[in-house]
């Protein structure tokens, strides 16, 4: 016995009412975070040059919609919210905690490659 797919994307607040009407709006959604991205990286503005917790906050912004990106790819394409409650926060927090190391593993790295270049020594030896 199938079951109809939830028509309905954010919560509720916009609803489709067929799979193709779905499909469509759902690649409007991901356009229009990926043109934020490229637009934000393509004028690179000022205001958002200033240093938030150790990086540029334009950086924090392109990490932000990269995981909305990727939660919602998530959410909607791999039917997630379809699944168990339990199933989705295994796979869903499991890849945000792998994302948000990932992340964390880069920036030491690269601020640790940076500074070798910068300063032309070896900072830390592990």
């Amino acid at each position: 016995m199938a079951h109809e797919h939830k028509l309905a994307i954010f919560r509720g607040l916009v609803k489709f009412k067929s799979n193709t009407q779905k499909i469509w709006g759902v690649l409007i959604f991901l356009t229009i975070v990926t043109v934020i991205e490229v637009v934000l990286g393509i004028i690179k503005p000022e205001s958002l040059m200033g240093q938030v917790l150790g990086m540029k906050a334009l950086n924090w912004i392109f990490i932000i919609l990269t995981i909305v990106k990727a939660y919602y790819i998530t959410w909607d394409f791999m039917h997630m919210r379809d699944e168990l409650k339990s199933l989705r926060r295994m796979v869903v927090w499991t890849a945000i905690f792998l994302i948000l190391y990932l992340i964390f593993i880069l920036l030491q790295e690269g601020g640790y490659v940076f500074d070798v270049y910068k300063g032309g020594y070896i900072k830390r030896d592990f």
